[in-house]
């Protein structure tokens, strides 16, 4: 066990799914408390039961105001403060862009950009607080994606929604980084998770595409969900005070 994070809160989306559950796993193992959210209450009482006390898990929307704002409420009555914000919710939508239509575009852009926009500013108040009075340690970190930085076919909308978090988060980082809050992001390269599998279901042989991804990195693998939990814990410690207002790449090389 590391206690590099020991006392601090978190508020983690995403909790049930292959990142958002390894995060929490590694930040309660690291001494912090964490808020869960998802929006699916699948697998909340094998959350609850993995980690206990430690854990508070909320089945909530982050497109939705109002779940967020009960979200950082549970945070501060239950704990009494948020010292850590991770916007890791997302979705993955594939299409030919002639398929593409404004639906589809909406919904990508609302769920990975639009409900990272409205949690972020409903946890702000809360992370800001008492940092213009005392040096505090705290940190937002957004799941971005490699397509975040650069493009591939059939993923318009999952690419413009990625961009757009990683603009957001440089924005804010200008923003409130004078402040002493640190705001970066991660850009994972493809994992074996749902997520991942979604963006090669259009294939007539996903294995055929995954081994392609994974041949097409330097290190010859794929990324796991415990490779995204240890950047977002370093990210947010100490250990990386001085890093801040940067998309942290964690692909394997994939693009060099």
């Amino acid at each position: 066990m590391n206690n590099r994070l020991d006392g601090k809160v978190a508020l983690v989306t995403g909790a049930l799914g292959g990142f958002g559950r390894a995060i929490t796993r590694k930040f309660v193992s690291d001494g912090t408390k964490v808020v869960a959210v998802d929006v699916t209450d699948d697998g909340a009482e094998s959350l609850q039961d993995e980690f206990g006390d430690s854990v508070k898990f909320l089945q909530g929307d982050h497109c939705v105001r109002a779940h967020n704002e009960a979200a950082v409420a549970l945070a501060l009555d239950t704990w009494g403060k948020l010292d850590i914000l991770v916007n890791n919710a997302g979705i993955g939508r594939t299409a030919a862009f002639s398929e593409v239509d404004d639906e589809l575009f909406r919904e990508v852009i609302d769920v990975n950009l639009m409900g990272q926009f409205r949690l972020t500013q409903a946890a702000l108040p809360a992370m800001l607080d008492g940092l213009d009075s005392q040096p505090l340690s705290r940190s937002i970190v957004f799941l971005s994606s490699g397509l975040g930085l650069y493009g591939v076919a059939r993923s318009a909308p999952y690419a413009v929604s990625k961009h757009g978090v990683n603009g957001l988060m440089r924005s804010l980082a200008a923003e409130y980084g004078p402040r002493g809050l640190r705001i970066n992001s991660i850009c994972p390269g493809i994992a074996d998770t749902a997520l991942g599998r979604m963006t090669t279901a259009w294939a007539d042989s996903p294995e055929e595409v995954f081994e392609s991804l994974r041949q097409a990195t330097q290190l010859r693998r794929l990324i796991e969900p415990e490779d995204i939990a240890n950047a977002s814990a370093f990210l947010v410690s100490d250990d990386a005070r001085m890093i801040h207002s940067v998309a942290l790449r964690v692909d394997g090389g994939a693009h060099v």
